[in-house]
Parts: structure tokens; sequence; C-alpha cells
């Protein structure tokens, strides 16, 4: 049963969340929190940081002129309340499906989503974009950056800061601190200095205090100021931000309307130049209790029942590939204790929670810093250490000058393990693991691997740990593996070799990564249209199998590769060596099939690939036009 809203369900945009009283803005929350719930237990997403964050949607769109005043969410997860206030309510049980709402901010879904985001760290950065810009068109439309403590992890928040302070721009940064890694909030006393600094008068006593103090002796100079410093410093825990120039109020409740709108007022109201740090203390899950207790286990959820918090955890018949590649590299780390396993604030996601069970001491959780995990790595791996940096495909992007310059131009032995590679379903654009290949494969002494299923990834964990003098990289999908007989423990494979699975001599595919069972079944179609297959299991992108390469096309009319990767990838590893080889000159038929050159939008995974031209049928009717086939007749084109 829905949730009873009256309040709520007189609001169609911010406009009409302006039209009531202060003092009804907590039956707002509250509503605004129940339909959160409710909504998020239909279509799965991420529910605790929305939740603690909807007295500060509230507050922040009944106060500022959205969306000409541009709020810039970082990372984005926690914007479901966001999005029902500003005129997608109706749609909100569509998030994160085909057609639907994405579950992040996203420019081409709503004027009010004025910077897209999905990755940490953006979003100071992207606010002080809009507030220069604002004054160079001499609008005087407000920028607020919403940033969370955990992305404040990430280095470049802090490059933004510092440029921030720097400049004279009126930004508005609110820190979300929803761990209280900083600081926690004092009760009234914490409500009052809050409301009392960010007030205009406080303001102006402290630029008079400050100018007076400049006439003062040294020593009288000196004690005024770590006076106002103490106040403002020790006992609100601002000195880091003021330091790098920012005004800095707070902590407050985040979940107390009567401490939040007042000091967001004022904010808002300061006409003194500079950028504003207002910190906000929040609670991940607030208003649902099992939110509440398990933080980390509602941070994203499936389906689940609102009144027990009981999880729909599906029917699953087979191991994700994260769970096979975290126990593989367990079983590998107690035979060698130079092992260690580094995450970029994924433990969960990337399976390294089951990892750290084991062995605490050599398992290392950076946060929100790819760059530093890369590096941090490649140190590891310097002084004899055996690093698996196990990071999203989507997330090690963000980290490529680090890997070409600390890792590979050093030839360094880090292992990448590329967790979420190809398409992720209901994560959509921002989280699909579409470049790795292209970005990995064009490095010098880099091995580059993928496995087509769990059992090869095993084999492919072992023999990264057995790779100790260049570095290495592997990718695998998100979700539910194949199920296929697994081995108890890995074999080591010989590098640079792929395999065959089935012989033919008309049509060779030769598969990259997990579309091989795809490959398998257009072979079987291919077969009943009297085309005999060749499929081939490539294993690694770099170093090229070429003897497999040149056996292939030497024996057949067509090959066709196929990888789950963007353009670059694979495909053109193979088309350069054949090139150079002068097989073109033969007349082999030669298609490379790839993502197409855009971003999908979120959808089943299985859909995307469809969407995405990569599916079994796809292939046979690839392999058939080369021929110059029609793929429903079974003739040659052009021909009776």
């Amino acid at each position: 049963m829905a949730p009873e809203t009256p309040l709520l369900d007189k609001i169609n945009s911010p406009a009409d969340l302006k039209k009531f009283d202060a003092n009804q803005l907590q039956q707002i929350a509250d509503e605004l929190r129940a339909e959160t719930i409710d909504a998020v237990s239909v279509t799965g997403g991420h529910l605790g940081a929305g939740l603690g964050v909807v007295e500060l949607t509230v507050a922040l769109h009944y106060l500022f002129d959205t969306p000409d005043d541009k709020i810039v969410w970082d990372v984005g997860h926690q914007v479901y309340p966001h999005k029902i206030l500003s005129g997608r309510r109706d749609r909100i049980r569509t998030l994160r499906q085909g057609g639907g709402l994405s579950g992040f901010t996203k420019r081409s879904e709503s004027e009010y989503d004025p910077f897209g985001a999905a990755h940490a760290s953006t979003s100071i950065s992207a606010a002080l974009g809009f507030a220069v810009g604002s004054d160079l068109q001499c609008n005087h439309n407000r920028a607020i950056a919403v940033i969370g403590d955990g992305a404040m992890t990430g280095g470049m928040a802090y490059e933004a800061l510092n440029n921030a302070g720097a400049m004279h721009n009126k930004l508005i940064v609110i820190l979300n601190d929803n761990d209280m890694s900083i600081a926690p909030p004092v009760g009234a006393l914490s409500a009052y200095l809050s409301r009392l600094i960010s007030s205009k008068p406080y303001r102006s006593l402290r630029d008079i205090g400050l100018h007076m103090s400049e006439k003062f002796p040294r020593p009288m100079k000196k004690a005024a100021q770590r006076a106002e410093e103490y106040a403002r410093g020790m006992l609100t825990g601002g000195t880091l931000f003021e330091e790098l120039g920012f005004y800095y109020v707070g902590p407050i409740d985040g979940h107390n309307m009567e401490h939040l709108i007042p000091v967001l007022k004022n904010v808002r109201d300061d006409e003194a130049e500079g950028p504003v740090l207002v910190h906000v203390v929040t609670q991940k899950g607030k208003g649902y209790d099992p939110a509440e207790q398990s933080a980390d286990k509602y941070h994203g959820v499936g389906k689940f029942n609102v009144v027990t918090g009981t999880l729909d955890k599906g029917n699953a018949n087979a191991p994700s590939y994260t769970k096979v590649y975290a126990e593989s590299l367990i079983k590998e780390a107690r035979d060698d204790d130079k092992i260690v396993a580094i995450t970029a604030a994924m433990p969960s996601g990337t399976g390294l929670d089951l990892f750290e069970k084991e062995f605490p001491q050599r398992s290392f959780d950076v946060g929100l810093a790819e760059q530093h995990a890369v590096t941090f790595a490649a140190g590891l791996a310097a002084d004899g250490m055996k690093p698996f940096a196990t990071i999203y495909s989507t997330f090690l992007q963000r980290a490529f000058d680090q890997i070409v310059h600390d890792v590979a131009l050093q030839d360094l032995p880090v292992r990448f393990a590329m967790d979420r590679a190809g398409y992720v379903g209901a994560d959509g654009q921002t989280h699909c693991g579409a470049f790795d290949i292209a970005y990995l494969a064009c490095l010098p002494n880099m091995i580059v691997m993928a496995p087509s299923d769990e059992a090869e990834l095993v084999h492919m964990v072992a023999t990264a740990v057995d790779i100790d003098s260049q570095p290495s990289a592997f990718r695998y999908p998100r979700g539910e593996s194949v199920g296929v007989d697994m081995p108890e423990r890995g074999e080591i494979l010989p590098i640079g070799k792929g395999r065959i699975l089935r012989e033919g001599t008309k049509i060779a595919l030769l598969s990259y990564g997990t579309r091989l069972q795809d490959c398998l079944d257009a072979a079987e179609e291919l077969q009943a249209h009297g085309l005999s297959t060749t499929v081939a299991d490539a294993r690694f992108a770099k170093p090229l199998d070429e003897d497999l390469v040149r056996r292939l096309a030497g024996e057949h009319e067509v090959l066709v590769t196929i990888e789950e990767g963007s353009v670059g990838g694979f495909g053109s590893q193979v088309a350069q060596f054949l090139a150079m080889e002068g097989r073109f000159d033969h007349g082999l038929k030669f298609r490379p099939m790839v993502m197409p050159d855009a971003f999908l939008d979120q959808d089943s995974p299985r859909k995307q690939v469809e969407l995405a031209g990569l599916s079994n049928t796809d292939i046979v009717a690839m392999a058939m036009a080369a021929l110059g086939v029609d793929a429903e007749s079974g003739s040659v084109q052009g021909r009776a």
C-alpha cells in the first residue's frame, strides 16, 4: 500500500514547495522519505544515501531558486528525493529501468539536474564552474555543491577546494558528513554557533575585527586572530577549510529543519565575496530502521519488503563473478604472503570484504581515490609485493595517467582486477565498463586478459599471481556467472595463448571475454544453415595469440571477433596484426563486433547486449552478411 502523502501530493515542482510555511517542511520531509522508501522497494536502487539527505533536499529547494540556482550533487546516488520534488514523481517507480529515470543526475533528463554525476568528487569543480560562469554572465545565479564525506576522500575535491579558496566567486559547498568523520554536532550550542557565524552581523563584526587587528601591535593582532581561530576552528572543526580559503559554518544537524533553514538562509543571503562551506551532519538510512541499522547493506538494494525490510535475493543459479574472484584470490593468498588487495571505497562491491576478513593486514581500502590506489599499488610492487588493484572498469579509467607513468612505464607487476566490465544493467551509462580493453591494450608491457566464464577467471587469478615481471590486467562482468564446473585451484595459463572450442571450415568466431557462449550458440545456428563454424576463445588481447589468429584467418573465409568493449580494443589489435601480415590482400572477410559508438541507457544487461548488437542472433547475421547470405532465407543475396 502506497504511503499517505497529503502535502507531497500538492508538490509538482520546487515552486510549489515554496508555497508552504516553514513549519510544514518537516511533515513534507517525512512524506518524501516514505515515498522514497516505497519507490525503491519496487525498483531497487540506492537507498541509504537518499534517506540521509531528505531534510537537506527539502531545505535547498525551499530556499534556493532552482533550476536557476544550480545544485550539483556529488556522485548522485542520493538524488531520488530531489527527483521527486523536481517534477519526476510520476516516473519515480521507473528508476533504473529500461526507458525510465536514471539512478543518478542526468542533464538530458531534467533542467533541475544541471550536471551529470555518478563518479565521486566532481561536484565542487563543477559548481565552481557554474559560479564563475554566473559572474561572467552577470546573472547572479547561485551555485551549490553537495558532497559527502566519502567523496571528500578523492583528491579532486581538494584540488577544487584549493582553487575555489583562492578565488572570490560566491560558491556554497555543503559537506554532507554522514559518517561523523570530521566532527559531531553538539546540540543547541552547535546550532546557535552556526546561526551566529553564518549571519550578516557576525560577518560584519568579523571583518571589522580583522581590519582593526591590523592596526594593533603584533602581539595583540595575533591574540585577536587566535581567539577567532579558537572560536571558529577548535570549537567547530573548520580549521582545514578556513586554511583553504573557505568561510566555514557548522557542524549542524542535517535532520533538524529549525537548524537547517536559518543557516542556509543566512548563507543564501550573504553578499560577502568568496566561498562558504556548510558542514551538515546526517545519518545514512535516516527514518527507516533496517537502513539505519545496516547502512552498508542498504546503500544499494534490490527490491525489498517495506514492512519487514527483507531484501529480495532473487534466484541465482551460479555464483557471481565478484565472489569467484574474491574466493580465488583468498586461496592464492593463503599460499603467498606477498599478495595484497587494494580497493577504492568498494570493498563489498569488489568482494574484497571477504578478503579483508581473512587478511585484514593485507587488505587496503584507500577511499574514493583511484589515482592514489594505482600509485600506492605501484609502490607496493616496487617493494616486492604482489598487489591486486581491484577496481571497477569504469572507475579505473580515472587513474589512466598513473597506470601509464607509475606502472607500465616502470614495468611494475601491479595486477589490475576489473569488476563491472561491459554492460552493467540498471547502473546505466556511468558505470558501464566499455573502455578498459582499449586503454590498457595500447600500453607497452601490459598483459591484458579476459575470462570467458568463472572457471577461466580462477585460472587468470592464478596466472596474474605468477606474472612477476610486468603489469597485468583481467576483466570480468557484474552479476551471475555461467554455471560451469569449477576447478579447486587455478592453473597458470600460457601467456598470450588462446584455445579452440569448436572446429569448422567456413567461418571463424574469435571471442574475447564472456560473449563466448553467444558465439557457441551462433555456431550452432550457422551450422543449421550449412555454414561450418570454428569458435575460439582468445583469452588474451595482449600479447595476441598470433599463431591462432594466423590460423583462423588462413583457414576460413570469414573471421569475426566479438567483445563487450569499445572500438579500439581486441578487434583493433587483431586488425592491426592482420593488416601487417597482409591477410586482407588475400580476400579475408574480417568483421570486428564491438559496442556501438554510443552511451546506452540503463536496462537489463541482456537487453543492453541485444541493443548493442552483440547477441548470438547478431553474430549470425554479421557472419552471414559477410558471406553475402541472407540470414532469414539462407540464400546468397542477389540470387533466386
